[in-house]
């Protein structure tokens, strides 16, 4: 059985555009153990720019954790699930780009998107306002390494 890892991902932007950073947090599912939190600091960006470099931070870390994994994406933005989806267009430049390297990293994976409401999502908002805070991006791995 393919082993199932969830991203909870999330961006905040103070100002939009403004010091901005993505978060996400790379849980097993089955366990709900947390593995992995990551901030990826942006910068003077959007908060929709910060939203996508945390989804991408997560997908990379899962990926790197099990690249095997089947990846589930959860995300308190409508705009980049129903983008990740194809449901929407990508029309700004900036988020093109940053979508091209989403879909490049997941290509040929099982990866599912998901929309949360916003409270559902503290962890990754949580990271993401660590990131802003330190003006600094991080990762921890809480499992000591274990796979």
């Amino acid at each position: 059985m393919t082993r199932r890892l969830v991203v909870e991902a999330d961006g905040g932007s103070r100002g939009n555009p403004g010091i901005a950073a993505g978060g996400a947090v790379v849980l097993d599912e089955v366990s709900g153990a947390v593995l992995s939190e990551i901030g990826v600091y942006v910068g003077i960006a959007s908060n929709n720019v910060a939203e996508y470099n945390g989804m991408i931070a997560g997908l990379e870390i899962a990926l790197q954790r099990d690249p095997a994994a089947s990846v589930h994406v959860r995300l308190d933005s409508r705009l980049v699930v129903e983008q990740m989806t194809g449901r929407w267009k990508i029309k700004h430049p900036d988020m093109q780009v940053l979508a091209s390297r989403a879909k490049a990293l997941i290509q040929d994976r099982d990866v599912s998107f998901e929309w949360v409401p916003r409270l559902s999502n503290k962890r990754a908002d949580a990271a993401a306002n660590e990131s802003m805070d330190r003006r600094e991006s991080f990762r921890r791995d809480l499992d000591h390494g274990q796979a």
